[in-house]
């Protein structure tokens, strides 16, 4: 199936005006989230944005910690120690093939709500674990494990990864309220505090276990989620279109007693499980018969595996080859911090010039391959970087010379994964959240592996 006719599908709208069908008032309908002030949408960026900073944070910043919960816990296997920091990861590979597509029934901010709360209440728990089986299965899920060192067993089969999985809904709610045009803009703010988690978690981490003990993240993580939460319920507002069209037809139907109102967007056949199944089959779909959403899966998975590789690997090489303290090997995450940062920057106002620009030359008609230019540039600092850092490391040069690859590499990698963003944004429009989630699948197995 071709992108751009599967994008022109879910957005097509009727010609001729029916009485009884419920839309936006006008093309400026302020109610419509692409037209709300631009202080509004920026402001709905910047939460969304602290929203999806969590998972990322709350994954890195264990990296410092596994020695002394290895110890603790008498963990032997170094399989089993890292699989206390990556198991986060693969739970967030199921996640978005459920999160995703529910928030494309019931709304984005419902749906967001409900797995941070999620996340919260099983991260807490994290701090509360008495042996190695428990942490490992409050980081993932609760399903049927024998905890060997208590003989007892949890049957409640509560998935924890699933508050983890919130980021796949980053891209559906930018979607929603901000033009293609603008997109670049809005993605760069989006993408800084997710992409700060990693870099900044494990210095945190060190500090918080160096002072405070290892299951201090955990308390501090739930908080710092809590008061997020907060801030979401006071200022974060419902973004998704069908969702809010729904409402505006209850409102009327209520206010003008015609229960024949309806929306574009409303299933004809009113069966919920049938509505549900065709959500959550919706991203394995694409992930089965988009050949586009295939190649940049793989490709995501690759930056991603990347990115892990290093983060999982990062504290050994400077305390080990460097034989800095836990403390000083954390601050070197900063270069990590760095590239992204620099990344987003550089990214956000060439992929936008780059877009106008294009889009002029096409007689002022956009489309999506035109976000895909700034994978170029990627695909060529990426490679460059870690070579950098990997000759550095092995001949032990002076320790801001790995910091300078690794910058490098970090900028490539947000780079490009930015640029797939915006393209799987503007080519699938309100289905973009499905589209994202069938991307991250390989990327967190990638991440996990």
């Amino acid at each position: 199936m071709d992108v751009r006719n599967f994008a022109i599908t879910v957005s097509t709208s009727t010609n001729e005006r029916d009485p009884n069908l419920v839309t936006w008032d006008s093309p400026e309908d302020p109610e419509n989230p692409v037209n709300w002030t631009v202080n509004k949408r920026w402001g709905t960026t910047i939460v969304v944005s602290l929203f999806m900073s969590i998972s990322p944070l709350s994954s890195s910043m264990v990296a410092p910690a596994l020695n002394l919960i290895s110890s603790e816990f008498d963990i032997q296997s170094k399989l089993e120690t890292q699989l206390v920091l990556s198991v986060f990861i693969l739970a967030s590979a199921i996640g978005p093939l459920f999160i995703s597509p529910m928030s494309e029934i019931y709304g984005r901010t419902v749906v967001l709500h409900f797995t941070c709360l999620f996340y919260m209440i099983f991260n807490l728990a994290c701090g509360f674990s008495q042996n190695k089986a428990q942490l490992v299965v409050f980081r993932y899920f609760i399903q049927d494990i024998t905890i060997g060192d208590r003989g007892t067993s949890d049957s409640s089969r509560l998935f924890s990864g699933l508050g983890g999985s919130a980021p796949a809904l980053g891209g559906g709610l930018l979607a929603d309220c901000w033009k293609a045009e603008e997109r670049g803009r809005s993605l760069s703010l989006y993408y800084i505090a997710p992409l700060l988690g990693p870099a900044i978690g494990p210095i945190f981490g060190a500090y918080i276990t160096q002072y405070l003990g290892w299951r201090w993240m955990f308390y501090i993580t739930s908080i710092l989620n809590a008061l997020i939460q907060l801030i979401g319920l006071l200022w974060l507002q419902e973004t998704y279109a069908p969702t809010l069209l729904a409402r505006k037809a209850r409102r009327l139907k209520l206010q003008t007693s015609n229960q024949y109102l309806y929306t574009e967007y409303d299933h004809k056949d009113g069966s919920v499980l049938r509505l549900l199944a065709t959500a959550f089959i919706r991203p394995c779909k694409l992930l089965g018969t988009q050949r586009i959403i295939q190649i940049l899966a793989v490709y995501v998975a690759y930056m991603y595996g990347l990115m892990y590789l290093v983060l999982s690997t990062f504290t050994s090489v400077w305390t080990v080859t460097y034989n800095e303290s836990i403390k000083i090997a954390g601050l070197n995450y900063i270069s990590i911090g760095l590239g992204f940062l620099l990344g987003t920057q550089i990214c956000a106002p060439i992929n936008d010039s780059v877009y106008k620009r294009l889009k002029l030359r096409n007689n002022n008609i956009g489309v999506p391959e035109y976000r895909s230019m700034l994978l170029i540039p990627s695909a060529i600092l990426v490679p460059l970087g870690f070579l950098w850092y990997g000759w550095s490391v092995q001949f032990r040069l002076h320790w801001i010379m790995p910091n300078i690859g690794v910058t490098f590499a970090a900028a490539g990698i947000i780079i490009g994964m930015q640029s797939i963003t915006a393209y799987i944004v503007d080519a699938y429009g309100m289905y973009a959240a499905s589209a994202i989630a069938a991307t991250t699948v390989f990327r967190a197995l990638a991440g996990f592996y």
